[in-house]
């Protein structure tokens, strides 16, 4: 049996990170990248309103230089960003609309979804009112982004068994880790028969630096393919996926991912051996081991954000990017309302609550000074 999407190449163009000159995007170099993703025989194209520059670029790139039936084109609606009205956030469509010139939307989605962004789309009714530009023949299949719980998600999808796809954070070193639960929630939403988009399949660009015993194993078994494109292609071979999106920057990455994605068919078994190999050493590497239950959130009189910090702090262990680190560290804990590790005062009442039996107060310490 079939499913949504099943006949979109797995390879996507996500649009996010587009090529740059003098601070503006290189529309002539995304041009170029655009051309080769289509000549190689992919179609997906991944944009939305909140991306600055994007939806105007793919227009100029895309949309005025190739007939509309040869692509899909997918943007998405922020309702929580500066939206106090219904209006306010439909209007964002009319805007997609306008930039990218496209006429209609193979795929639309609420962009985001999970922890105290849902409320909007729920107090706006975006629910409906995206399903009404679905019968207007505005947009072909209707969706979500989330970032959040399985349980959330169940709840989302139990709610709105409407929706035809949802995209998700999916990469093989998220698939078990307790703060994203890449495995769980897949599960979920294959359990409720949708189609997945899968995002962030080389996390941001980190997967394809990976910590040197890691890199290793992939260098033992194919010292001609990219770091990289082990990543994309274990959120390729999973079942029920639409596309795989990788935010491209410049032609480079453009060709390693053509290189290995054009004739991709699914890993074999030894292949999957070698990813499994490449989890299993980095479990090994000492990690605060935070699985983000926030019992210590309730019980913290300072209002830490720790699971926060701690994620943050694992990130740093794992890829050595700090500031990738201190973006974590800022959207987890100051965009949760949370404060900083350095704000700790040591009462200790989180350690006597954490089933891990973490030294909290010392970790809160190492990460006020690693991530300041």
């Amino acid at each position: 049996m079939g499913y949504l999407g099943e006949e979109i190449g797995k390879l996507g163009f996500g649009l996010m990170r587009l090529p740059q000159i003098d601070g503006k995007i290189d529309i002539e170099e995304t041009k170029r990248m655009v051309d080769a993703f289509l000549e190689a025989g992919f179609t997906y194209f991944d944009t939305a309103w909140a991306y600055q520059g994007s939806e105007d670029a793919i227009r100029q790139a895309l949309v005025e230089r190739y007939p509309r039936e040869k692509y899909q084109l997918a943007t998405k609606n922020a309702a929580w960003i500066n939206c106090k009205t219904k209006e306010e956030a439909a209007a964002q469509f009319e805007t997609s609309l306008k930039q990218t010139g496209a006429g209609y939307f193979d795929f639309y989605l609420l962009h985001n979804l999970g922890e105290g962004r849902t409320r909007y789309f729920d107090e706006f009714d975006m629910w409906n009112w995206i399903a009404e530009k679905k019968a207007q023949g505005k947009i072909k299949h209707m969706g979500f982004s989330f970032h959040s719980t399985p349980e959330e998600l169940d709840e989302i999808l139990t709610a709105h068994p409407e929706m035809d796809f949802v995209q998700l954070q999916i990469n093989y070193a998220d698939w078990e880790n307790p703060a994203v639960q890449s495995r769980a929630c897949y599960e979920i939403a294959r359990r409720h028969g949708k189609s997945v988009v899968i995002m962030e399949p080389v996390k941001g660009g980190m997967l394809a630096n990976p910590p040197e015993s890691v890199q290793a194993i992939f260098k033992e078994a194919e010292a001609d393919h990219s770091i990289a494109s082990w990543a994309v292609r274990f959120a390729a071979d999973l079942d029920g996926i639409i596309t795989v999106l990788s935010g491209m920057s410049n032609m480079e990455q453009m060709e390693d991912n053509l290189s290995y994605m054009k004739d991709f068919t699914g890993l074999t078994d030894k292949q999957r051996e070698v990813i499994k190999a490449a989890q299993e050493e980095m479990n090994r590497i000492p990690l605060i081991p935070c699985t983000t239950c926030n019992y210590c959130a309730k019980v913290c009189p300072m209002e830490i954000g720790i699971s926060g910090t701690f994620t943050a702090m694992n990130e740093l262990l794992l890829y050595r990017n700090l500031e990738a680190a201190q973006r974590q560290e800022g959207w987890l804990v100051g965009g949760h309302g949370r404060k900083k590790a350095a704000e700790c005062v040591g009462c200790g009442k989180c350690e006597e609550v954490c089933p891990q039996h973490i030294s909290i107060r010392e970790e809160l310490k190492k990460a006020a000074a690693e991530l300041k």
